[in-house]
Order: structure tokens, then sequence, then C-alpha cells
């Protein structure tokens, strides 16, 4: 007789705590979202809006979801309007000229374009995939830059009032979850996300046998 006894699969799953910790990002995401539909600017409501639109895309994309051929269309008609949103956000920001939310609105188009060359790369590209990743580096201290400057402005000064130092942290938050939303992200498509073994049988020798 054959017995069966569990074993360690080679591919694993991303750990549950990680799974629920990214999911409750997206969650304050979408809170962010009211937010700037309540204090924000327009061209910030709309900025926010699409680009949440596109990390949930992007999550379909990289997390291995599974969905009927047929909602494939919708999705991409979706993420296209969803990108010229983006463009037209970005416009906004330089005929307001607020040029610290342009700035960093152009390292997240970056960001963005640099992870879609990276799910696109063949796996023999090693040099690609690493200058792409250094660039990456690069683009998300930027970004963190741009989160201790929003900081440092909602600190304010003297003859600061208190409607823009509120808008000031509302961005240096709104920064934050952004980069922890979008390392998680880097985490699954290089397959580093904590991950818990898969349990499979594998046939061994019974005692019997």
């Amino acid at each position: 007789m054959a017995g069966t006894r569990a074993q360690p699969a080679t591919k694993p799953r991303s750990h549950r705590g990680f799974v629920v910790f990214r999911w409750l990002v997206y969650a304050l995401l979408a809170c962010d979202v009211v937010l700037y539909a309540r204090f924000g600017r327009a061209t910030e409501f709309l900025d926010t809006a699409a680009w949440f639109v596109l990390l949930l895309l992007f999550e379909w994309e990289t997390g291995g979801w599974t969905l009927p051929s047929r909602w494939r269309p919708a999705l991409h008609a979706v993420r296209a309007v969803a990108a010229l949103a983006v463009v037209a956000a970005c416009v906004g920001y330089a005929l307001e000229q607020v040029w610290l939310d342009f700035a960093n609105e152009m390292v997240w188009l970056g960001v963005i374009a640099l992870l879609e060359l990276e799910v696109r790369l063949p796996q023999e590209a090693a040099g690609w995939h690493r200058l792409r990743r250094a660039v990456a580096a690069l683009l998300y201290l930027a970004l963190i830059g741009f989160m201790l400057t929003w900081a440092a402005m909602g600190v304010g000064g003297a003859d600061a009032d208190s409607a823009s130092m509120r808008a000031a942290w509302l961005d240096a938050w709104d920064a934050l979850l952004w980069l922890v939303a979008f390392v998680a992200i880097e985490l699954n498509v290089f397959g580093l996300a904590p991950a818990r073994p898969r349990r499979v049988l594998e046939r061994q020798p019974s005692p019997r046998s």
C-alpha cells in the first residue's frame, strides 16, 4: 500500500496577513478619494479618483485575479478613461501653477511606466530589469521627498493659515498611502511578498509497503 504526506509546494501563496494589510491600504486610499471630494480642489479629486481606479486595475493584473474574458474590453475602456483623467489632472496642475503637485504627478507617471515595462519584459532581460529597478528606486526617493515637503508645509509658519496647513497634511498622508500601496504592488510583481506554502499531497512509502 502507498500512503500520502503533505509537503510544501514550490510556489507559495501570499500570506493572509499581507493580503489583509494591502487591502487595508486600498480602503484608506478610497477614504482619501472621499476626503479630496470634500476638502480638496476639483483637480485633486479628479487626480486621486483616477489613480485609485488605475491602482485597482493594476492589482487585478499583478495579483493573479481571474476574470471572464468578456469583462476585459470593459476593463480596458475603464483604464483608458482613468488614464485620460490623469492627463487632465496634470494639465490642471500646470494651469493652476501648483508645481509641487505637477512634479509629483509626473514622477508617478514614470513609476507606472516602469511597472508596465517590468511586467512585459522577458525574464531573460536581466540587465533591463536591473536598470528598471535602479531608476524606480530614484523615482521613489523623489516621491518620499515630495511627501516630506508636504509634511513640512503642514507644520507651517507664523503666517500659515489653518486651511493651507490642513491641505498640506492631507497631501502628505495621501503621498504616504500611495507609496505603501505601490511598494505592495512592487512586491507582488517581483514575487517578494510574505508568503505561506501551499500544502500538496506527495506519495510516500507506507510503513507497511
